[in-house]
């Protein structure tokens, strides 16, 4: 038996497109509350129909029928408001909630179980040709209006906040936040569904208002060592006042349920 033969029976065999469209329609069912019906998801969720019309028109590019792909894709794109790039390689399980302005590029490379919310961009920055798009992990979650920008990788199970602009590569299980991306925060062994899904989006932390909380701590101190200096009473401060805002005790409060 030829070295071929002997890696083609380790490997298992990808699914039919029919199995892939199945998984697609059943993980909206785990990951959309609001999804009631099999009828109901088929007919009125445009993710949906914008993923079904990837799939088939991703066969045609892989196949070398370019011009029939990208018109398959671009009447997707006019009925869904998703414009995926046929050339892009998308994983099992992939569901984009609300579906609406999601752009993917043509290198774009999307792993299992991961979500996209509205307004996602995996987006390149460069003209060349090659590979310019994300590559994202396994159980990737990206929140609504996130760009995700560049040749880069986000690892699995990474959590990236709305509106967030990511451009550097994230190792697996961190959070990210902010314009530029920052990393907040870690869940490595963390309880997380049987699915691999991890939302919490409510839960984010806030890296510029700690930031700015850092600032007035360090302008205390200093103001502090001043007045010993010149022999003054130190600067008074109120109690149950919020550092960051001075909005007082309902801010902290606030901050401490979360």
């Amino acid at each position: 038996m030829s070295e071929a033969m002997t890696m083609t029976a380790i490997l298992p065999a990808a699914p039919s497109l029919w199995a892939t469209l199945k998984e697609d329609l059943d993980c909206v069912f785990e990951r959309d509350p609001a999804a009631r019906s099999t009828l109901e998801v088929l007919t009125t969720y445009p993710g949906v129909h914008a993923l079904l019309t990837h799939r088939l028109s991703h066969r045609l590019w892989q196949a070398g029928w370019r011009f029939p792909a990208r018109f398959l894709s671009f009447i997707g794109r006019t009925l869904t408001n998703v414009d995926i790039h046929p050339g892009a390689t998308i994983g099992r399980r992939f569901f984009i909630d609300h579906g609406a302005c999601v752009v993917i590029g043509e290198t774009a490379e999307v792993g299992d179980d991961v979500t996209l919310y509205h307004g996602v961009t995996l987006g390149g920055t460069s003209w060349n040709k090659g590979k310019r798009h994300p590559t994202l992990a396994n159980g990737v979650v990206i929140g609504a209006g996130a760009k995700i920008l560049g040749p880069i990788t986000l690892g699995e199970r990474v959590r990236v906040g709305a509106n967030s602009v990511v451009v550097k590569d994230v190792p697996a299980d961190r959070t990210v936040v902010g314009v530029p991306g920052r990393i907040v925060d870690t869940r490595v062994g963390s309880a997380r569904p049987s699915h691999g899904i991890a939302l919490d989006h409510n839960e984010l932390p806030d890296p510029v208002a700690k930031s700015i909380a850092c600032l007035i701590e360090r302008i205390e101190t200093m103001e502090k060592e001043l007045a010993e200096l010149r022999h003054e009473a130190p600067p008074a401060t109120h109690e149950g006042e919020c550092r960051t805002c001075s909005a007082g005790d309902l801010c902290c409060e606030h901050e401490a349920m979360h």
